[in-house]
């Protein structure tokens, strides 16, 4: 791929491809102290390949990077959508390369841009794909009509803090008056905790490891994740993006044991209630010796549990907000896994009674692209 020298064309899409030394206090004055050595420079993330069957961002990289911003706009009723993704996808080309002058000399280290487009964009393309169906409304939402649904996702993810914004801004110029913001939210994840080979997870605001469950296998992705046809959409998949606000003071009133019980799990291991390691299944059947069920009914992962939903797996990138609150990201091949979970929880689930959520919607990941197939290019001809 050649290396952009400067702004890049909005209408081509582009076809090449340490610690610090202690130091003693001496005896007098007559010598100066030695000078501390300089700390040494943390190492440069990995970069993260924009292109190939899958979009970045999603099982890669791993562990997810602890930054993200999330932007949801809409696109006018004229804009032609294929070119319009076919410049995003060149802009993320060039801004994960450093090649942008937008980047202001930032270096984009494992920075990565996932795209998708709503289900207006999907049913204007073909109203029989994954991906054409609005997410529904649930209990518990004070979600304004500015902050339901959208017609472009933008999920900008990276080491750094700072080119969060800085990408942002480049990719909303690129697009320029077609499309127009309705809300976005940034969020970051703490540090990822094993939990069984191969498997971490980072703790949420409430004090728990967040994300055990999911597809981590190529075999479980391909099953729950990637979409497989038709071809306008194969390696694809669907996100389902919620913002939430936690009762932090009303959750932290709780003792250990019952905010345990709202889990279903150890909070300091992650450990289902019924036993066995963090990355176990809970045994939902297990019992006390007087008959009460070790994971309470009510309890989140007893309520939310795939195998009595009856659904596939979800991968969620779920990230922290400063509200307090949370930036819930699932992706899933079946919205499906996502409603009938929700519905499911709405009934009887502990932890939403201490969620409220502020806004909702749910995209289409577009497949990946690379130099001979502009981004859209398979959904949108």
């Amino acid at each position: 791929m050649s290396r952009a020298e400067s702004r890049p064309s909005r209408r081509v899409f582009i076809g090449a491809t340490g610690a610090v030394a202690a130091t003693g206090l001496t005896a007098g004055c007559e010598s100066p102290a030695p000078r501390p050595s300089r700390p040494s420079s943390p190492a440069s993330p990995t970069r993260v390949a924009p292109t190939g069957r899958h979009q970045a961002g999603i099982t890669l990289p791993q562990p997810a990077q602890p930054n993200l911003l999330v932007v949801v706009a809409d696109l006018g009723d004229a804009v032609a959508v294929g070119p319009l993704l076919a410049e995003l996808g060149q802009a993320v080309h060039t801004l994960t390369a450093g090649t942008d002058p937008r980047l202001l000399g930032l270096p984009p280290g494992d920075l990565t841009v996932t795209i998708g487009v709503g289900p207006r964009l999907v049913r204007m393309a073909d109203p029989s794909l994954p991906g054409a169906t609005d997410l529904p409304r649930f209990s518990r939402e004070q979600i304004a009509p500015q902050a339901r649904g959208g017609d472009l996702l933008l999920q900008i993810c990276a080491g750094d803090p700072l080119l969060l914004p800085v990408v942002a801004a480049a990719l909303l110029e690129q697009a320029g008056h077609r499309v127009r913001e309705r809300w976005r939210q940034s969020g970051r994840r703490g540090p990822d905790i094993p939990v069984d080979k191969g498997i971490s997870a980072p703790r949420n605001l409430l004090g728990f490891i967040d994300g055990i469950v999911g597809p981590h296998t190529t075999a479980e992705h391909r099953r729950h994740l990637w979409l497989a046809g038709p071809a306008a959409v194969a390696g694809g998949t669907i996100a389902v993006v919620r913002r939430m606000e936690l009762d932090l003071p009303r959750f932290s009133a709780l003792s250990v044991a019952e905010q345990e019980a709202v889990f279903g799990r150890r909070r300091a291991t992650g450990v289902p209630l019924s036993g066995g390691t963090a990355a176990w299944d809970p045994d939902l059947g297990a019992k006390t010796p007087d008959g009460r069920y070790l994971v309470p009914a009510d309890a989140h992962v007893r309520r939310a549990s795939p195998h009595v939903v009856g659904v596939g797996l979800m991968l969620r990138r779920s990230y922290s907000t400063d509200d307090p609150g949370l930036l819930f990201i699932s992706f899933q091949n079946d919205l499906r896994t996502f409603t009938n979970t929700l519905a499911r929880m709405d009934d009887s689930d502990a932890l939403l009674r201490f969620t409220t959520t502020t806004a909702g919607a749910t995209f289409l990941i577009l497949p990946g692209f690379d130099q001979q197939h502009p981004l859209g290019a398979k959904t949108f001809r």
